[in-house]
């Protein structure tokens, strides 16, 4: 396998979803939400500048992924209880428990499991039903139903519209029963999370699952501080954005959503269609957005990570050099280093590729310790495996095989099947194997 395509199954991101709806987008390959150790994680809140949390809380309480404006503040008001029905995986419950536990004890709401009728309902079904439902999500959230037959019956009507709810009363969030456990956790996390919440998705934010980027899929204590937010005793269902902000001490503010023309460019880059060129040129106009516009927040920095990407087999030079600009931005952002771990990934499988092993061992080393901590299953694998490579080709097959061997729980929990286990490792043993060859 040429390495363009070596790279790009290391990390792929898709696009958006349907308006009526709130969605998780299919995943980056080596981006997920965890282990399925049953100890609850507990990731430190970012720092907060001045009122920057409570513009952050505007900014997505008052919009949608789409773009689309909501005049009203909406939550749900009393105790909300959670039940799964379907064909649940395995993995499924304690997920949920741990997930819920974290909900309470971080974010202050009154939210427990159920069996039975329930506020929010989680219905497992295979992806090809759901994807005949929302295409292009790997997850997705409906208000005002309790069950896919009902969204089905409801679907087009404004009583699944979430620009048009004041008040939550009922919610059904729908996950693929037939993928890893990795991303149904993910699904969870994200779906429960603006199930609960915010509806909107902001690239700039570094430290937070509310980010298309996908790289943090387990909520953060930045997230938590949201979810606190809107569940104060301040706040009520109904209030418009004025009276909000004013409960909050803060003005009003100016709509701050994602620039179209940006994001429509990073979301072609990193797509699943178009051509290599076109997906190249889209990320060279991202760039240069974010250039021009000045920023110097995460979609900087997701902009050099994606030029990196789609450059590191045609260019190695003008991809190293977009990584590592990529690692300058994310290390002053407050929650960038999971960001600068996938930074390290990439280069570590570009340095395997060149022969480069001691690098690569060097650039794993220095991301795992944070991969761990932020329970990322997948990406722990695939660094694991990228060492255990490297240690195969400095002449240390017994530690590459213990490697290996200390991959395969995490590849599990990320990948899901065996044979999806097995392909990934077949994949980063021939970018290993175009070193022996080149």
């Amino acid at each position: 396998m040429r390495l363009p395509a070596m790279i790009a199954a290391l990390c792929v991101v898709s696009a958006c979803a349907p308006p009526a709806q709130v969605s998780k987008n299919r995943p980056l390959a080596e981006v997920g939400v965890g282990f399925g150790t049953p100890g609850a994680l507990r990731l430190a809140a970012a720092p907060v500048a001045g009122g920057s949390v409570v513009r952050d809380f505007m900014d997505l309480t008052f919009a949608m992924e789409s773009g689309r404006g909501l005049e009203v503040f909406s939550r749900f008001e009393g105790p909300v209880t959670v039940a799964m029905t379907g064909d649940v995986p395995a993995s499924a419950p304690r997920d949920l428990g741990v997930l819920i536990g974290r909900l309470q004890s971080e974010a202050g709401i009154d939210i427990r499991p159920a069996q039975g009728p329930a506020t929010i309902t989680v219905e497992f079904a295979s992806r090809a039903d759901l994807r005949r439902l929302a295409p292009t999500a790997a997850c997705f959230v409906v208000p005002n139903v309790g069950s896919l037959a009902e969204y089905r019956r409801k679907r087009g009507q404004d009583a699944v519209d979430w620009a048009l709810v004041t008040r939550r009363e009922r919610a059904a969030i729908f996950i693929p029963s037939d993928t890893s456990p990795q991303e149904i956790r993910d699904c969870l996390h994200e779906e429960l999370a603006q199930a609960l919440g915010p509806l909107n998705d902001l690239y700039r934010l570094s430290d937070s699952v509310f980010n298309d980027d996908n790289f943090h899929s387990v909520l953060t204590g930045f997230d938590m501080q949201i979810l606190r937010l809107t569940y104060s005793p301040a706040l009520s269902s109904g209030m418009s954005r004025d009276e909000v902000a004013a409960r909050l001490g803060a003005g009003p503010g100016a709509r701050a959503g994602n620039p179209a023309d940006w994001t429509r460019a990073i979301e072609t880059s990193l797509g699943r269609t178009g051509s290599v060129t076109a997906r190249r040129a889209a990320a060279e106009r991202a760039l240069e957005i974010a250039l021009a516009s000045g920023w110097r927040d995460s979609r900087l920095g997701f902009s050099y990570f994606a030029v990196g990407r789609l450059m590191a087999g045609s260019n190695p030079a003008q991809a190293l050099d977009a990584f590592d600009r990529a690692r300058g931005v994310f290390a002053s952002l407050p929650g960038g280093d999971l960001q600068l771990a996938h930074v390290d990934m990439q280069m570590a499988a570009m340095a395997l590729a060149s022969g480069l092993a001691e690098e690569a061992v060097r650039l794993t080393d220095r991301a795992i310790p944070v991969v761990e901590r932020h329970q990322n299953a997948a990406l722990l694998a695939t660094l694991l495996l990228i060492k255990a490579e490297a240690l195969e080709a400095l002449g240390n097959p017994q530690a590459a095989a213990a490697l290996r061997m200390d991959s395969a729980g995490p590849a599990r929990y990320g990948f899901g099947p065996d044979k999806v286990v097995q392909a990934r490792m077949r994949d980063i043993a021939a970018v290993a194997d175009r070193a022996d060859k080149g």
